[in-house]
This record gives structure tokens, C-alpha cells and sequence, in this order.
């Protein structure tokens, strides 16, 4: 993580700390890792996809990484972190901090062995066998809300958890989804008028339905997920360590973004002379 990406996040971290140290009955000994090297790990598992335990001996041991992750998930810092970027993302694109409206989409992703069979099922359409991943983004394809189910969860259902009220305000759910503004097509119903009229694009002349071009803002952040490796299967056994995979991965798009970084970058890059090309 490059310098620039690392100070949009780190008083959110570092104010975490904090916190957890002021609360705590007793202080102990103090941290013993940096809380930008113990991101790293994280992120370099979500990205590539590799097991914790295969972490490369730079990061932090892998029960320390994971410590951190689990925590973080629980008590919503990382979709604390998905909320900053996302506002000031908007904000450098001449919108609005908060959107006012929102598209909801389901993708269904295979699982590993590591998934219990309780949390995993049989998709009813394309019967893919493992877990469903249901998000609510902006009219930009920013993330606001993630929920991940069984792939047999109908997208109604999800969409009734994502923006019920008894999700609403939950540390990994903000306030700000249950006061959006839905599009009057659903997915369902463009599907029907795209099969009907044999067009890549839902026409507006299915008995009134007039799907809304913002609708398929949400289409690209499936893609852009698609790009850590974690994701493209589900591995996590809590479906809430899933949600969190999510949120992670939708910040360091948005921090890239931001920084205008279009690849990974090294703090305090070697020069070529000190890393020779084996030939």
C-alpha cells in the first residue's frame, strides 16, 4: 500500500486502536505489529487469494492478521472504511456525499470445502452450489450494503434483509440505505424483456416496464470484485467474514481511485540496480 492510499485509512485504524485500548480492563502489553503492515496481509490474502497460513514472512504472523480481520468484520470498521471512501469519492466526482438512489443485484459464487454445508445450497437458477452475494450499490457502482447468503436465498428475500429495518443501523449496514430511492425496473423483469426481444438490453416496450440506464451501474462492480481472487470463490466459513472480504475489496478500488494508482504500488521502491533481473 502506497503512502497516499495509507493516510485516507489510517486515522480510521489507528482511532480503532485507541479505542480498544481505552476500554479494555487492562492495557497489557502494548501492540507489537504495525497496524499498516497487518492491513497488507489482509489485503494481500484477498487479492490473491492465498490461504492465511501461506502468508509471505514480510507480513505479520497469520494468526495476528486474522486476529485483526475478525475483529475489524465484527465491529464494522471495514464497512466504516467502505463509507469514508465512498463519500469522498462521490464528493470528487461532484455528487452528493450520500446517494439517492440505488440498484440491488445477486451473484452467485461457488464454494470451497471449507464452508460448511448449513451456509452453502443450490441455486434455483443457475444451480451453482454454494453461497449468494447480494449488493446494493449507487448509481456510480459503489458498494453501500453487501448481505451474502445461501445461493437457494430467492433475490426478493435478500433484498428485504439488505433494506428491512431490522438490518438497517447494524454496524456492517448504514442508516443512510433504507432512505434510498429504488428503480422502478427490478432484474427480474428486464431478464423477461431481454429473453422476449432477443436484445443484449432490456427494451422499454414490455407492458410498461422503463428500466433506467443507471440500472446497470451496478453490473461493473460484480466485475470489479471478480479481481481478488478471495472472492471469485467463497472461502470463508462465517458469511459475515465473506461481507467483509467485500467491503475490503470494494476500498482498495476506491482508494486507488482517489490516488489516481492504477496498479499496486511498494513503499520505498528499490531502485533496479538493487533488484537485478536473474537472466
Amino acid at each position: 500500500m502506497s503512502d497516499a492510499r495509507w493516510e485516507l485509512i489510517e486515522p480510521v485504524l489507528t482511532a480503532w486502536r485507541l479505542e480498544c485500548r481505552r476500554t479494555a480492563l487492562h492495557f497489557g502489553r502494548p501492540p507489537g505489529h504495525d497496524l499498516r503492515d497487518t492491513r497488507d496481509a489482509i489485503s494481500y490474502v484477498d487479492r490473491t487469494g492465498v490461504q492465511g497460513r501461506c502468508l509471505p514472512h514480510d507480513f505479520p504472523p497469520w494468526n495476528t492478521a486474522y486476529g485483526y480481520f475478525a475483529k475489524w468484520a465484527d465491529e464494522g470498521v471495514f464497512a466504516q472504511l467502505n463509507g469514508l471512501l465512498r463519500q469522498l469519492l462521490r464528493e470528487e466526482e461532484g455528487r452528493s456525499g450520500e446517494p439517492s438512489a440505488c440498484v440491488i443485484d445477486a451473484q452467485s459464487v461457488k464454494t470451497s470445502t471449507s464452508v460448511p454445508t448449513s451456509s452453502r445450497a443450490i441455486g434455483a437458477g443457475k444451480k451453482t452450489v454454494g453461497r449468494k452475494r447480494s449488493i446494493v450499490t449507487g448509481t456510480l457502482g459503489l458498494l453501500l450494503a453487501v448481505l451474502v447468503t445461501a445461493a437457494s436465498v430467492q433475490d426478493s428475500t435478500a433484498g428485504t434483509r439488505l433494506l428491512g429495518p431490522g438490518r438497517r443501523g447494524s454496524p456492517r449496514h448504514p442508516e443512510s440505505v433504507g432512505r434510498l430511492r429504488l428503480p422502478p425496473a427490478s432484474r427480474r423483469a428486464c431478464r423477461r424483456s431481454r429473453h422476449r426481444h432477443g436484445d443484449h438490453r432490456p427494451q422499454a416496450r414490455d407492458q410498461g416496464i422503463h428500466p433506467l440506464p443507471k440500472r446497470w451501474a451496478v453490473e461493473p462492480a460484480h466485475g470489479w470484485l471478480m479481481l481478488h481472487r478471495r472472492l471469485a470463490r467463497g472461502c470463508e466459513t462465517l458469511p459475515t467474514r465473506s461481507e467483509a472480504m467485500v467491503h475490503l475489496g470494494m476500498t482498495g478500488l476506491m482508494d486507488r481511485r482517489l490516488t489516481s494508482e492504477n496498479t499496486l504500488s511498494w513503499r520505498d521502491p528499490k531502485s533496479a540496480t538493487e533488484h537485478p533481473i536473474a537472466r
